[in-house]
């Protein structure tokens, strides 16, 4: 199983901020294992789809023609605090700000709201790094292309 788990960008403003969208469905199929009876998407995998929108932002802040192509990991999670859970049904918002940023490294604050509700909030680091894989790079390219179908301003994907 993949887990992609951003459905669009609704927004975004390279060097400051992106918004975008998870909806929750019972056809995510972790939730029929998370839990029986009562099914919730797990708190990592919210975290996953926040470090998404946050990678993104990242690479489409950081990557110029004139360089190399850097792709944004994930070294660590800080604060990551719980609401509630998000369940089937629900449309999760996703605000991810860039905070401290370096060549080489970058904080991204994140959160998730339901309904205007916040849900989840953490503060995410990121290493960028050159990944020298044509495959990844092919994957992100394609991805960001979904993600960004819709939107009235145009980026440029790396």
């Amino acid at each position: 199983m993949r887990y992609f788990l951003l459905d669009r960008v609704t927004e975004v403003t390279p060097g400051a901020s992106a918004r975008g969208v998870k909806n929750v469905t019972l056809t995510d199929e972790v939730l029929h294992d998370h839990f029986p009876d009562y099914p919730i998407l797990p708190g990592a995998l919210l975290i996953e789809a926040m470090a998404q929108l946050a990678g993104f932002l990242l690479e489409v802040t950081h990557n110029a023609d004139d360089r190399p192509v850097v792709r944004a990991l994930l070294a660590g999670i800080t604060s990551a605090k719980f609401s509630r859970p998000a369940e089937p049904g629900d449309s999760i918002e996703l605000l991810v700000k860039l905070g401290a940023s370096m060549d080489a490294a970058a904080q991204i604050d994140a959160e998730a709201r339901v309904d205007g509700d916040r849900i989840a909030r953490a503060q995410l680091t990121f290493m960028l790094k050159e990944v020298e894989s044509e495959r990844v790079n092919r994957q992100r390219r394609y991805l960001y292309r979904l993600w960004t179908r819709k939107l009235e301003t145009k980026v440029r994907i790396p």
